[in-house]
């Protein structure tokens, strides 16, 4: 920059003045000497710098949408709210049949919460009343509607050659079945021939281990011979779950104990009683060591979910 100074303030004025140095030349060119232009033009070159490109040290800004000559922002367009003359998709409906159903939901369980209750506390209340003697012949209808869970008690003897294992089923995380035989009562009638029809229902005895499940391998008191007292539950017919096989009688496999199935088979009438025990733990194990069936407790084993179900809607 200082040499383009100096040839601004001291060259060019000389170059405007034009005055020849030394004598005049009669003619110009002269051989062998260059001409004035080709002298000022060649110490100009010398003096001058060499140009240089200005470099800018800040970033090129990047190209956007705004730069474009047909954007649009989006605040200048219209606000759409609401889809006009379009109806609401299915997504909708079912967010809104969800606090619906689980209000029905709820409320139905809030009504069989109500029930249960009052089904346990009527069967607790029978419970402890005193044992009836249960008649010869037994409604079963009667026995779901007033007398499920009513205890009873009866005499005759046990059919030994007629029972019936049912299982397996677990107890204590071990395996065993359950022991069906039918119990013979007189007092059942008159025949045509005048004698007295014997009269059968069938006892659930208890649970006895899979290694009993065979009669020789038990004791002696596992299977009374003469006529027995038997105190217990009266309860109404099991139903069978989609997931129990079904029973086959004829290879002496039985899943769920089948009442009228059972009774059929032994002659029986379809009423089922199950036999009581005392909760006496030295009793428990010496009934366990000699095979004798263990026999439920006099309570009542009804599952009651609904509170829980209430909380879950």
């Amino acid at each position: 920059m200082a040499a383009a100074r100096v040839f601004t303030c001291v060259l060019r004025p000389l170059q405007g003045q034009q005055r020849p140095i030394g004598r005049a030349l009669s003619s110009w060119p002269r051989p062998g000497f260059p001409s004035p232009s080709t002298t000022t033009t060649t110490t100009t070159a010398r003096l001058l710098p060499p140009l240089r490109r200005t470099i800018s040290s800040t970033p090129r800004r990047p190209k956007q949408a705004a730069d474009e000559h047909d954007f649009t922002s989006i605040v200048d367009n219209p606000p759409e709210l609401v889809r006009v003359g379009r109806k609401h998709g299915p997504g909708l409906i079912i967010l809104a049949l969800i606090p619906a159903t689980a209000f029905i939901l709820g409320t139905w369980q809030v009504q069989r919460l109500k029930w249960k209750t009052d089904l346990i506390a009527k069967c607790e209340d029978r419970l402890v009343r005193p044992p009836l003697p249960l008649p010869p012949r037994v409604d079963p209808d009667a026995v779901a509607a007033e007398f499920d869970y009513r205890r009873v008690y009866t005499t005759g003897r046990f059919r030994h050659d007629q029972e019936m294992l049912v299982g397996p089923r677990m107890r204590d995380g071990e395996q065993g079945y359950l022991v069906v035989t039918p119990l013979e009562r007189g007092g059942g009638g008159k025949g045509d021939d005048g004698e007295e029809e014997a009269s059968k229902i069938l006892v659930n005895r208890g649970w006895v281990a899979k290694k009993f499940a065979d009669q020789s391998k038990r004791a002696p008191a596992a299977l009374p011979t003469g006529e027995v007292t038997v105190e217990g539950l009266l309860r109404q017919p099991w139903k069978k779950n989609m997931f129990t096989p079904e029973n086959r009688p004829d290879k002496g496999e039985f899943y769920f104990p089948d009442v009228k199935q059972m009774a059929e088979l032994t002659g029986s009438q379809p009423v089922w009683v199950e036999q009581t025990m005392e909760p006496d733990y030295i009793q428990f194990l010496d009934h366990q060591d000699r095979g004798i069936p263990l026999g439920t407790p006099a309570e009542v084993n009804l599952r009651n979910n609904h509170a829980q179900y209430i909380f879950t809607w």
